[in-house]
């Protein structure tokens, strides 16, 4: 009876560390899940900052938030735009004269998502453009992507639009290449 005691009493122990080490491992993969849903977070604001700060026309914030070495890519530039830039000061040299040329500029989002382990972020948005003189409305859509760094600035910006529309509405579309 002894023994049965005994093996029950280690029985019992053994199961007790077990219970333990699964509800250590859930509390972990918990916290791990938490810590990517506040990355995340943080992520799409910063991707909702930048858009705001084109909407302000505020050179130093869209700076603020790249990285160092972040850089900028428009793929689709078709020869009428800048393909992109590199660096913060890069960045600058990029959007600074960019600003003058508009009355005024909204980018209202219809999607955005978080992907890449929370190190990335999706954004659908329209480009809508007050040009200057009253020369109308430049109007687009958008499909961007940004990866960040563990700091949250943005360390790749792909910004994703139809050059064709953009030539047509800057009268530009016997211009592309």
């Amino acid at each position: 009876m002894k023994r049965i005691l005994m093996a029950l009493l280690c029985a019992a122990v053994v199961l007790s560390a077990c219970k333990n080490e699964k509800v250590t491992q859930l509390e972990q993969i918990t916290k791990e899940i938490e810590m990517k849903s506040e990355i995340a977070e943080r992520n799409k604001a910063n991707t909702l900052a930048f858009l705001k700060a084109l909407e302000e026309m505020n050179t130093d914030a869209v700076v603020n938030l790249f990285a160092e070495d972040g850089v900028h890519i428009n793929p689709y530039a078709s020869g009428l735009f800048p393909e992109g830039t590199k660096g913060k000061e890069g960045v600058r040299a990029y959007w600074e004269p960019v600003f003058p040329n508009f009355e005024k500029m909204e980018f209202p989002v219809e999607e955005i998502y978080s992907m890449n382990e929370a190190a990335m972020t999706f954004v659908k948005f329209k480009g809508k453009i007050k040009l200057k003189n009253d020369a109308g409305w430049y109007k687009n859509d958008y499909y961007a992507t940004f990866k960040f760094n563990e700091e949250g600035k943005i360390t790749e910006y792909v910004e994703i639009f139809n050059p064709i529309v953009a030539a047509k509405g800057f009268g530009l579309l016997d211009q592309i290449k």
